[in-house]
This record gives C-alpha cells, structure tokens and sequence, in this order.
C-alpha cells in the first residue's frame, strides 16, 4: 500500500513541476484567531481544559489558478512532544469552497460535500482542541493548502504526516494563519 502511495505522490509531483505557482496574494483568516489568541471557546474540555472544544472559523481567497481541491490543517509546534501536536486535519475540500464555519469539525455536517476528515494525533477523525501545559503558551498554526489535484490518495485513516508528504508534493500555493493560547 505504501508503495503504491509513494508511487502515486511522485507522478502526482512530477506532473505539478514546472506549473507549481506562487501565489503571493493567496490568503487565510479566521475570525476566531483574529485578536491573536485562541479563543477560549476553541479549546478542549478535557485534560485540565474547560473550553467548547469548537473548530475555529477559516476563510481563504484567492487560490492559484489550477487548484482543484484543498487541505485544512490546525498544528501546535509547540506541543511538548518532540514533533508538534495536530489538532485538525480535513483533506478533499472542493475548489469551490472558500470556507469552514465554526463548529465544521466537530462532525455537524458542516463540510463541504466529499470533504474528509482525517485522524489526529489523538488518533480520531474531528477537531481536538488545544490544552497546552499550564503556564506555557503555545503557537496554533492554521494552514490551507491549494492543491492540483481533486482529491489526496490516501487511506481515510491516514496519519497527518502521511497527509503532509503527499499534500507537500501536490502543492500550488500555502497559506496561514496563528495565535498564541495558553491557559
């Protein structure tokens, strides 16, 4: 299975190389993340944390010409893990969404049609919200990334890693967005 993926990932490359676009006008927001914090609401309700555990509000414009679906990721490079925390991965968002609304990620059908989400580093599919050590702050990166392809070749149970190798590769332009949260 891996090599039938990784095979895939490179024709998949190969054929993006020369058409991979900047696209410097390429653009996220988030009104959730727009004071620069994370707001109280987008943190979980477990582990310490007493928030709504609700996926925060992302809007993007302006993708590349050619894009053809997009990845949403939510990533704590601060997680004291060694490699980050990911809080949210969706995969196979359409090219005529420009959106999520909040709440998107907890499973209230709210995402575009043909839409998936994959698993965290908790290990399920859906939005985990963050719950940093007490005391810490930590940054809370949220990327779109346009890709030229309709759809990730994947497993539907695919690690985020795995989801950032083949989405890297099928890149035409990336965009984000952080705020700081502690608690």
């Amino acid at each position: 299975m891996i090599g039938k993926l990784m095979t895939t990932a490179v024709f998949a490359m190969a054929s993006l190389g020369a058409n991979t676009v900047s696209a410097a006008d390429f653009k996220v927001t988030s009104s959730d993340f727009a004071s620069g914090k994370v707001e109280q609401a987008q943190f979980a309700n477990g582990m310490g944390c007493t928030g709504k555990n609700i996926s925060p509000e992302i809007s993007w414009s302006n993708a590349p010409e050619g894009t053809k679906s997009f990845v949403v990721t939510l990533y704590d490079k601060d997680a004291p893990t060694g490699s980050g925390w990911w809080h949210w991965v969706v995969t196979n968002i359409p090219a005529s969404a420009t959106s999520l609304p909040s709440g998107a990620g907890n499973g209230a059908g709210q995402l575009p049609k043909g839409a998936l989400m994959t698993p965290t580093d908790a290990g399920m599919a859906g939005y985990g919200g963050p719950c940093p050590p007490k005391g810490t702050e930590h940054d809370y990166t949220i990327t779109v990334k346009a890709l030229g392809i309709d759809t990730l070749p994947v497993p539907e149970n695919a690690t985020p890693a795995l989801i950032g190798f083949v989405s890297n590769m099928n890149t035409l332009a990336v965009a984000t967005i952080s705020a700081k949260g502690s608690r």
